[in-house]
């Protein structure tokens, strides 16, 4: 009899102690930082963690902070006119790259390159932009 009390001791330990692992597992997967399928920050979150750490880093004051808005937002306006100023000679070298795989392939290979392009295209669309 003594020996089944043990050995029924040592199954509802080992019991617990797999529920206590499996808890804690759970509770890591659960409290764990979700991350977008894009992967890539929206503008503002990117700004917001961007003033963040420089705040803790550099130790800025309030009015430091108060400057530093306007700055990211006219470096980020003119990187925008500047993309969209180059944007036609990008798509054009893009068009070049796809009519020279074009090229390379093969009737059905052309058709699958197709399907290909439509779906980045499709993946673009919905990606956030910076």
């Amino acid at each position: 009899m003594r020996r089944a009390s043990f050995t029924t001791i040592l199954y509802l330990a080992i019991l617990f102690l797999s529920g206590v692992a499996v808890g804690a597992f759970g509770l890591r997967l659960y409290t764990l930082n979700s991350v977008r399928a894009g992967g890539r920050p929206t503008p503002e979150e990117f700004k917001r963690r961007y003033v963040s750490e420089l705040r803790s880093r550099l130790s800025l004051t309030d009015d430091q902070v108060d400057k530093l808005g306007p700055i990211l937002e006219e470096t980020r306006k003119q990187i925008r006119e500047l993309r969209d100023k180059h944007r036609p000679e990008l798509k054009a070298i893009q068009d070049e790259q796809t009519q020279r795989i074009r090229a390379l392939l093969t009737d059905s290979q052309q058709a699958e390159y197709t399907k290909f392009l439509d779906e980045r295209e499709k993946e673009r669309e919905h990606a956030p932009h910076p």
